[in-house]
């Protein structure tokens, strides 16, 4: 059993951005081509702490690199105000040969690099037509700071970055790191939500978010969305907006507002395809210039094995990690 901890898996990682989102759209493709198995995620829940989940995300991808494993991670927004990360993850994983544990990976930063290679990738393919100048980010936290890393990877147009966030003092510190990461861009915080969806073409919502909260009624017309956090916008919303999503039935659960989006009309039409018929060319998309376009991704477990397996293959490679070779019996 290799442990690889954090500082090794940042190092492993870092400055890949370009990688990890080709690694990503791999990863589609097979999914579409149905050469992965992804059960339901397992949402843990606490009768006294409604706020807070744990989730265990199993996956096998196959394809010419096979792998299985398990993600296991936590949600707990309270942390952020004992100055901790809200989210923490370990990762798993299996030989396909014998079942063994072969891993154990500390989690969080795959996570975020995957959600972020993920929403990179859709921000390229969905604004092929019209490359956006600027971005707004909804939520100061670890995830959008990410996306903002591989977006200007994906894109290398922005030159405006707009933010907004429920504390003006997360936004102010959030907006420093922005500016540390994308020098030659405008950074500019705003104090209303309506304003920062106006200001960009392109946005990212990435909060906490546990119900909807808000209208797409301020972002222009053609602008795309990715809906991260998958519980910020009104479900009626979306059944006049262009939706993409990475898998209809994953989503289309756990209250998100895809689910109640579903539940309101009692169809999935609304849904326009998703990212990987669109990387296989099976599902023909052209967006109407009247609407907007919204990427809504459950975030599926087998992009997190996809770039553990990579991290993993390095640190081997390389002998980073603790390798306990008495783990088992």
């Amino acid at each position: 059993m290799l442990v690889i901890r954090q500082a090794d898996v940042k190092k492993l990682l870092s400055n890949k951005e370009r990688e990890h989102i080709d690694a990503v759209r791999a990863t589609y493709l097979l999914h579409e081509q149905g050469a992965t198995v992804i059960p339901r995620s397992v949402f843990l829940r606490f009768p006294d702490q409604p706020s807070d989940r744990i989730i265990g995300l199993p996956a096998f991808r196959g394809g010419e690199h096979p792998a299985a494993g398990m993600k296991w991670i936590s949600s707990f927004p309270g942390n952020v105000q004992s100055g901790i990360p809200r989210a923490s993850a370990a990762m798993l994983l299996n030989s396909l040969r014998t079942g063994h544990p072969e891993a154990l990976l500390e989690g969080s930063l795959i996570s975020a690099a995957r959600t972020a290679a993920s929403a990179a990738l859709a921000a390229e393919m969905l604004t092929r037509e019209s490359r956006p100048t600027g971005i707004t980010l909804v939520g100061c936290g670890v995830i959008n700071l990410e996306i903002l890393r591989y977006v200007n990877a994906a894109i290398d147009t922005l030159e405006e970055v707009t933010i907004y966030d429920s504390s003006a003092a997360r936004a102010g510190e959030f907006a420093r790191r922005c500016a540390e990461l994308l020098p030659q861009a405008r950074v500019a915080v705003v104090d209303s939500l309506d304003v920062a969806l106006a200001a960009q073409r392109l946005v990212s919502f990435a909060t906490s978010a546990g119900v909807p909260h808000t209208d797409l009624t301020a972002v222009a017309a053609g602008s795309v969305v990715l809906h991260v956090s998958l519980r910020d916008i009104d479900p009626e919303t979306l059944l006049h907006t262009h939706n993409i999503v990475d898998d209809a039935d994953h989503v289309c659960r756990e209250l998100t507002s895809l689910h109640l989006a579903e539940r309101m009309s009692g169809h999935r039409r609304f849904i326009d395809a998703s990212i990987g018929q669109l990387i296989a060319g099976t599902r023909a998309f052209t967006p109407d210039p009247d609407k907007v376009t919204v990427f809504s991704p459950f975030g599926l477990g087998v992009l997190d094995l996809a770039l553990a397996l990579e991290v993993h293959t390095a640190a081997r490679e390389l002998g980073l990690g603790v390798d306990i070779t008495d783990f088992l019996a």
